[in-house]
């Protein structure tokens, strides 16, 4: 039988620039293989769409864990235009959308929280509230290889639940010189929607690759710029509560459990998300055993958008008065309400956030066995984000006479779809000589101060600035040896230390906003036009600059943490020291005329995890009051690892996986603050409906363990040509500890104040109790699945297809965890029971089409709620089509030409909505977005 020979195949690689290991190590390599004439190394020919197939099956080949392996071609190739889109086709992973955007990556049924994330193997910072990373605001143009790991190995920091992406940027010794200009054209299919922003943007990056100093010296240089338009209609259902007796038109029967949509804010969006990224590899092979590399990235990213809609109350939560004309199993789909004072919302969001990384490592080679390396990064992300609320309707809550929006509505599978009242007058929230600038819903506290002046009053709420920063560091040290030994089956042994160090903080501010014309109300000033909402029967609002007129200092404004528990309820400082110790063993071996690869290891892991925050409650005027908390604990965990590789015949291998794994606690769930809300809505403070109290409360847990599972991975891989494989893989994760957030149902009495604690008419709350919050760890579950991939090039079928080629993969989960006492959800976050991907291309003299799609089924998933905080949500999946044509003018015989390729690519063909539930009754819409198709044009140019 022939053996698999890994070293022949990292030589290709390493040929063609995207090998993944050191220049010294190669040459020991090639000086051991060298003098056998009779092994030659095939060179993979690096070329097109089928090249990309063949580094990728190479890596996945060469690797003794199970792995799902991209080349640069998979990212480089339209129409995946960001590392997420590329990952979400890979076997067992799946993307999910977030404002129009695949951002976020779940692997094997666990979203980016428990997924870890590195780059060229040290960790990197995520853009976002936790440790997960958002794939798409990392630029393509630098990356060379992603590899994922679905087993893990001693050596690796980044260990998790879920999995493993360690993303690689090129080694500029062993590249190609090369200076390449990309450029592309990119255009909603959906006319903006706001009449302040455009559907069209830009994406532009320059790669620069040369050796110098007799070819010690390599430098990899990389910018790029993009600015990228998203359109979006959006419903949001403010919840599904039980509708009253006797609400049922003439033979309409409304039963104790028959939910009706309480309330909704529906929104059209427009949003420019601009980013420029620098990135710089200097590598540094001054002779056989030193080699050095430094690697530099920065990203500044800005998001601006705009959201335009109402809000209105409904059935209940609302506090109208309705009628049901339809009720289908348990859910009223028709009714019809009285009038609501709309709130016409202008909300302005800017999102930024800026990035930097440095890593240095410098490798060692003591002589021909042993090799030291010692590896220092350092990161930090700050990132701000500015959400202006502005609200205007038809005059100030309180004034007399003010017209009521009287709403009839159907249900649908995309959420509601609203038509005039049977019998009331429809009121035209288009009309300027009718809208005021001025909060007519009156959502506010009263406040006054120790001498009787009020400060603050209920009417006087004419829109909110929610303002959190976020700050992040990451500093890490690792020191390694290896080498090869001879014992046994054992051929090789890694040992090492890691040193880490990161802290996390938010300052949730956040200021009321007041017109300066309260009590009385302002018109619109320079109302900018119409924005349309007939996506859900409305025919628009009146559209001005918000963030304008924040800026311009209009507004007057008091700050949140005077009387809003959450804000210092939500600040904190989480710091984790995290020191590891490993070795792991090689095993290179021989059973019966079967070749054995693989490794063993062990990880021994301390934690010391700090953290200090706020407690919040109200004085008797109304005031937080709040004192500095702090709590923390450390822990040790141990991780042992077994990966074995079997060639069972030639090139089908079996593949062997044990481990204990863990995923890190989410860092807001590490703060040590508890906090008592109060909502002053006047709807929620004269509800007697459990799930619309106006009590609440929450708190963090420093005293979190990590997430811990044991599992197990056995696959079967057959590769019977360069692009042609098929394997079926399956595993187990035996939950050990999982987290979940405890709702209790809390006696709010003690902190009840009747002087502050009314309507805005001076009623006193008809509930007293409300849910407290918490998050605990000490649940169990499991997570198993099975994953069915493989890729076939068309000669293999018959020779007229060559040239054709597809790619496809299924993959199905099941899994659950306790649910938290008093609560029934066992999901796991990100898990979607069945996932599918396909990818059909062609490629022959220089054409390129590639048709690629993927289908996820429903799954747990995150939305922003009240003030920025993130709540669970249920999102129903769907199916994604992109695709693409391209020319590569190399094939075209035009000198002149020679290096350009130029690709016309289309996403979301088929406008794909994102749809989220309450629960599992898909029928409970409580968010619908709409974004359109999203059409680009681009060229490559390499010199």
């Amino acid at each position: 039988m022939n053996q698999f020979k890994p070293n022949l195949i990292k030589a290709a690689l390493l040929a063609s620039g995207f090998a993944t290991i050191s220049t010294p190590v190669l040459a020991q390599q090639q000086e051991a293989s060298g003098p056998n004439a009779d092994n030659p190394v095939e060179v993979i020919e690096v070329s097109g769409i089928r090249g990309s197939l063949q580094r990728a099956q190479a890596i996945k080949m060469d690797n003794t864990s199970i792995v799902e392996a991209l080349s640069a071609e998979d990212i480089g190739k339209l129409p995946d235009t960001s590392i997420a889109e590329s990952l979400a086709r890979l076997p067992g992973l799946s993307g999910e959308r977030r404002n129009g955007r695949t951002s976020g990556v779940s692997v094997r049924g666990f979203n980016e929280n428990y997924v870890g994330t590195s780059l060229n193997g040290r960790e990197l910072l995520g853009m976002g509230d936790n440790r997960g990373v958002e794939f798409d605001l990392y630029p393509t143009e630098i990356i060379s290889n992603i590899l994922v790991y679905k087993t893990p190995e001693a050596g690796m920091t980044t260990q998790n639940i879920g999995g493993s992406v360690d993303l690689q940027t090129v080694k500029p010794l062993v590249a190609d010189q090369t200076f390449t200009i990309n450029g592309t054209y990119e255009k909603n299919a959906e006319e903006a929607a706001n009449p302040d922003y455009d559907n069209d943007g830009h994406r532009v990056s320059f790669n620069y690759i040369d050796q110098f100093a007799d070819d010690t010296v390599g430098i990899a240089l990389t910018y790029a710029t993009m600015e990228s338009p998203r359109q979006e209609t959006q419903f949001r259902g403010w919840g599904y509560p039980n509708a009253e007796a006797g609400t049922g038109a003439e033979g309409v029967t409304v039963g104790e459990e028959t939910a009706i949509l309480g309330g909704h804010d529906s929104f059209a969006r427009s949003a420019m998300m601009e980013r420029d990224s620098y990135a710089a590899i200097i590598q540094w092979a001054p002779n056989d055993k030193l080699n050095m590399q430094l690697d530099a990235l920065y990203i500044d990213f800005l998001e601006n958008d705009a959201r335009r809609g109402v809000e209105e109350g409904g059935p209940v939560w609302g506090g109208v008065d309705y009628t049901v004309t339809e009720v289908e199993n348990g859910l009223a789909t028709r009714a019809f309400h009285d009038g609501f004072h709309s709130v016409i919302r202008n909300d302005v969001r800017q999102q930024d956030a800026d990035l930097t990384t440095f890593g240095l490592n410098v490798e060692y080679l003591l002589n021909d066995d042993w090799t030291i390396n010692a590896d220092i990064s350092t990161g930090k992300v700050d990132k701000t984000i500015i959400d202006v609320e502005s609200y205007s309707g038809t005059g100030r809550a309180g004034t007399e006479g003010r017209p009521l929006t009287a709403r009839a509505w159907e249900m649908t599978g995309e959420g509601v779809m609203f038509s005039d009242h049977p019998s009331l007058p429809t009121i035209d929230l288009t009309d300027p000589s009718l809208i005021r600038l001025a909060g007519p819903q009156p959502w506010g506290q009263s406040l006054v101060d120790e001498s009787g002046q009020q400060l603050f009053a209920s009417d006087g709420q004419d829109g909110f600035v929610n303002q959190p920063v976020f700050e992040e560091e990451l500093d890490t040290v690792r020191l390694s040896t290896k080498g090869f030994v001879e014992w046994g089956i054992f051929t090789g042994i890694e040992v090492g230390a890691i040193y880490s160090d990161r802290t996390k903080s938010k300052d949730n501010n956040g200021a009321f906003l007041v017109s300066p014309e309260y009590p009385q109300s302002d018109a619109i000033p320079e109302v900018l036009g119409v924005t349309s909402l007939d996506f859900v029967g409305i025919d628009g609002i009146l559209a001005y600059d918000a963030l304008g007129l924040y800026n311009s200092g209009y507004y007057n404004e008091l700050d949140a943490q005077q009387i809003e528990t959450g804000r210092l309820g939500d600040t904190y400082t989480v710091e984790e020291k995290l020191t590891t110790f490993y070795t792991k063993l090689d095993i290179d071996t021989q059973f019966d005329d079967i070749y054995i690869r693989g490794n063993v290891g062990l990880q021994v892991v301390h934690a010391d995890q700090q953290s200090t925050g706020f407690a919040a409650t109200k004085d008797e005027l109304g005031f937080v009051e709040s004192m500095p908390v702090s709590g923390g604990t450390n822990y040790t965990d141990v991780l042992p690892t077994l990966n074995l590789s079997a060639e069972v015949a030639e090139g089908q291998f079996v593949r062997l996986g044990l481990s204990k794994v863990l995923t890190r606690p989410r860092m807001d769930d590490m703060r040590p603050n508890n906090q008592v809300s109060f909502a002053f809505q006047d709807a929620r403070i004269n509800s007697t409906d459990i799930d619309n109290t106006p009590w609440s409360g929450s708190a963090g847990n420093p005293d979190l363990k990590p997430y811990e599972a044991n599992q197990i991975d056995l696959a079967y891989e057959n590769y019977f040509s360069d692009t042609g494989y098929v394997a079926v893989s399956w595993f187990f994760k035996d939950l050990k500890n999982w987290h979940r957030s405890n709702a209790v149902e809390t006696d709010f009495t003690e902190f009840y104040i009747p002087s502050v604690h009314k309507s805005s008419t001076g009623e006193a709350p008809q509930l007293l109790v409300g849910e407290r919050t918490r998050p605990e760890d000490g649940y169990e579950g499991f997570v198993r699945g099975w994953e069915v991939q493989g890729s076939l090039p068309g000669e293999l079928i018959h020779d007229s297809l060559e040239g054709f080629g597809m790619f496809a993969s299924a993959t199905f989960l099941d899994g659950k965890a306790d649910a938290a006492p008093g609560t029934t959800e066992t999901r796991i976050p990100g898990l979607s029971d069945e996932n599918y991907s396909l990818t059909v291309f062609y490629e022959n003299q220089g054409f390129e089409v590639r048709v690629a799609g993927t289908k996820r089924s429903s799954y747990l998933s995150e939305t922003r709620g009240l003030s920025l905080a993130l709540s669970d949500s249920t999102n129903q999946g769907g199916t994604f089509i992109d695709a693409q044509i391209g020319y590569d003018f190399s094939e075209s015989g035009i000198e002149l030409l020679e290096g350009l390729r130029v690709t016309l690519q289309a996403q979301n063909i088929t406008d794909e909505d994102d749809i989220q539930s309450a629960g599992t009754d898909s029928r409970q819409v409580t968010l619908y977005q709409a974004y359109g198709a999203n059409y680009l044009l681009g060229f490559n140019y390499e010199f």
